[in-house]
């Protein structure tokens, strides 16, 4: 079928069409080409900064090639299982086999079997070693990828932490070798590169004891990537404008890199440490870039804690100043439960007074404290009569269900902190129209964080809890969304497993239904396919603190002693104080503050 039928006979044909502003067609022709894939829909995937920055990168190489493709709705699906299309790139209509290389980027474990799909529909075998010669390396890297063993059957190359530096020496290693097999030895040379097939895990009477080299080149641990100066690494002057609505419609600008508050649950916060800032005048001077040439009316400030940036104040009083006769609006992620926060939201009351989201993450002090958020009662009561005395009448709480020792009267204590917040707004304004939104989420204890060692709540637990808050949240003034419980649980079996899950996985994608969106979640599948590896997906138990982990070969800087002493920390509700304020001896290095942290 030619593409331009096929085009009229999809229901959002701007998914697949390309040619958005901001997007780069090149010759193919001695050039190495690189197919950046998102195991997501196109609205999801461009809304990714990450993959801005890395299309950008690699097309503004002369010799390099970076093109897109992501995961296709159910009809066009449809259309390429019948052999009318095939999955192809959004820049020059090509299949992914074309490719000399192909990159998935892993940000969430649920879009593993997106992977999969993609790669059944783009004609190239599910597992790495019964792929061809021939075929493109298949990539990948990203948060989801810092256990990289649940996909080591699928992927040829993960590659670890920043790309920036790492992607360009992958693809030169490329140009020189050109063959598959003399690639995959020599990128063990590049830092943050892990490939599987020259590794193998050791057991011994059923329990994991790590891997072992199966070449002598072969790096153990293997070190994350790490671009140093975030100041001078690449950031593109354009994002590609979708013709479409993707899920967050506006420019974004990465104003620094990692996190120093320590909050216990939080991986990012591990692995993308040091915190690495850009200066207030390169990040000017690329917000007028992106405006300029992608005509937006809204631009993201993003990072993993934008007010703890050291010029946050001068950087959004000069980004007003300058741009208030253009209706340009800046937007802050979450904001924090302090009294700094409302100071800078003040540089912005020229603004459309919309929703303003916290996140708080447990009703109760004792859990917070168990979590490290370093937050109390009072800076929220704070904060909120602040923004209420300023207009706002709509506000978002996060919060997070299953946390280590949380019970039932935890649960009430999230709601019993909205309705105070309530009856202060009623208080202050003699109104009641204030909306307020309660947002949960169900903790997956990830890697590289001290909470990797704790069992995950089961389905039925986090259940009873949503069903208890939600009963508790009635009335006009709330509104209580939750995250789905079985998919958290999966989640949590996929962030801690070894290679045993590769077989799981490709189980699944084999039995599951193709006709469904790629974001289907089917939890009787899951069921029945643990139950068919005579595994329980209802149970994921704690982790004895002395035990090899399957993430124990990779190095993210973070040392294992430290999580390990946090996690004690935790459990006797004990604060940790900000690094930024005094190295607590994590194990980065922290050139900025002085050089190698000392002993935790």
């Amino acid at each position: 079928m030619k593409f331009n039928e096929l085009l009229k006979r999809v229901e959002k044909p701007t998914r697949y069409l390309g040619e958005e502003r901001g997007s780069v067609v090149k010759d193919p022709s001695n050039k190495v080409n690189f197919l950046l894939a998102f195991p997501d829909r196109y609205e999801v995937g461009m809304s990714h900064l990450g993959m801005h920055i890395l299309y950008g990168l690699v097309n503004d190489q002369e010799e390099y090639l970076c093109e897109r493709v992501f995961a296709p709705a159910p009809d066009m699906e449809a259309f390429i299982r019948e052999g009318q299309a095939e999955l192809f790139s959004l820049e020059s209509k090509r299949p992914m086999k074309d490719f000399d290389i192909v990159g998935f980027t892993l940000q969430y474990e649920m879009s593993f079997l997106g992977v999969l799909r993609m790669l059944e529909l783009g004609g190239l075998a599910l597992r790495r070693e019964e792929r061809l010669e021939t075929d493109p390396p298949i990539i990948a890297g990203g948060p989801a990828g810092f256990n990289p063993e649940p996909m080591s059957g699928f992927i040829d190359l993960f590659l670890l932490g920043d790309g920036e530096e790492a992607l360009l020496e992958i693809l030169e290693l490329w140009e020189k070798t050109g063959n598959k097999e003399d690639f995959l030895r020599e990128a063990l040379k590049i830092r943050g590169v892990y490939v599987p097939k020259f590794y193998e895990p050791v057991y011994e009477g059923g329990v994991y004891m790590g891997l072992k080299k199966l070449v002598d080149e072969a790096p153990l641990p293997i070190k994350k990537a790490l671009v140093n100066d975030l100041d001078s690494a690449y950031f593109p002057k354009t994002m590609i404008v979708p013709f479409m609505d993707i899920i967050h419609d506006r420019a974004v600008m990465e104003i620094f890199r990692g996190c120093t508050k320590g909050c216990r649950f939080c991986q990012a916060g591990m692995i993308y440490r040091p915190l690495r800032e850009r200066s207030l005048k390169t990040i000017v001077r690329s917000i007028d870039s992106l405006l300029k040439e992608g005509g937006y009316n809204e631009v993201g400030l993003s990072s993993l804690s934008t007010l703890d940036y050291s010029a946050i104040y001068s950087l959004v009083d000069e980004l007003t100043s300058s741009y208030s006769e253009d209706h340009i609006r800046f937007s802050l992620p979450s904001l924090r439960l302090d009294t700094f926060s409302i100071e800078v939201l003040e540089l912005l009351k020229d603004q459309r007074k919309g929703s303003l989201t916290f996140a708080p993450e447990a009703g109760s002090q004792r859990m917070r404290d168990v979590i490290n958020k370093n937050v109390g009662e009072e800076d929220l009561f704070n904060t909120m009569e602040k923004i209420f005395k300023d207009g706002y009448k709509k506000v978002k709480f996060y919060f997070m269900m299953g946390l280590p020792g949380e019970t039932l009267d935890d649960v009430r204590e999230i709601a019993e902190l909205t309705k105070k917040v309530l009856d202060l707004y009623r208080k202050l304004t003699g109104r009641s129209d204030l909306h307020i939104t309660v947002s949960t989420s169900c903790l997956v204890p990830k890697p590289f964080t001290p909470f990797q060692w704790m069992a995950q709540e089961s389905i039925e637990d986090f259940e009873e809890k949503q069903q208890l808050l939600r009963s508790l949240l009635k009335g006009k003034n709330f509104r209580y969304d939750y995250h789905d419980a079985s998919t958290s649980v999966a989640e949590g079996h996929l962030c801690r497993s070894g290679r045993e899950m590769v077989d799981l996985l490709e189980y699944i994608y084999i039995n599951s239904d193709k006709t469904k969106a790629v974001d289907y979640f089917d939890g009787g599948l899951w069921q029945q396919a643990f139950e068919h590896f005579s595994r329980d997906l209802n149970e994921m138990a704690g982790i004895e603190t002395d035990q090899v982990l399957f993430w124990d070969h990779i190095d993210v800087g973070v040392k294992k002693t430290y999580l390990m002493k946090e996690w004690h920390k935790a459990q006797q509700g004990l604060l940790t104080e900000d690094c930024r304020w005094g190295c607590l001896g994590c194990g980065v290095n922290l050139a900025q503050f002085g050089g190698v942290c000392n002993d935790y």
